[in-house]
């Protein structure tokens, strides 16, 4: 099963007057109540309702209007590569860092080095790390 990331970014119009803009994105996991816990305290998103009503999903703000839903199913086990990965900014980075630290996230920078940054050509300061299920996180500073 192949999940493809969505980056957010402006709407692209394709003879649309608003265009098309982003909804959700959906990954999917072996443990929900793991997945869910790792979004809830690690990344610190809310849980916005669920209209499945089910036992097998959760949703998630990432944004206004946007939604990051977590599906558990019997996924084939992959190796997920960091070019493939969802991507907050927060206000202080340094702070989002020692947010980890308390948490005992690991987190480095692209080629691996545990606790770097990663800057950016454009000035953005970066971390990448794994959640329970071992999908990419990029985490940065770009407030603009």
């Amino acid at each position: 099963m192949v999940i493809i990331m969505a980056c957010l970014i402006p709407a692209l119009s394709f003879g649309q007057t608003d265009g098309p803009k982003i909804n959700h994105n959906a990954i999917c996991t072996h443990n929900l109540k793991k997945a869910t816990a790792f979004y809830t305290d690690v990344m610190e998103l809310k849980v916005v309702p669920n209209p499945f009503h089910d036992m097998v999903h959760t949703w998630l703000s990432i944004g206004p209007g946007v939604a990051l839903h977590i599906i558990e199913a019997n996924c084939p086990p992959e190796a997920h590569d960091i070019n493939t990965h969802l991507c907050f900014s927060v206000k202080s980075l340094p702070d989002f860092m020692k947010h980890l630290d308390q948490l005992n996230v690991k987190y480095g920078d692209w080629a691996g080095n545990p606790k770097k940054t990663q800057h950016r050509a454009d000035g953005v300061t970066q971390i990448y790390f794994q959640d329970t299920d071992g999908y990419w996180i990029e985490v940065n500073d770009d407030n603009k």
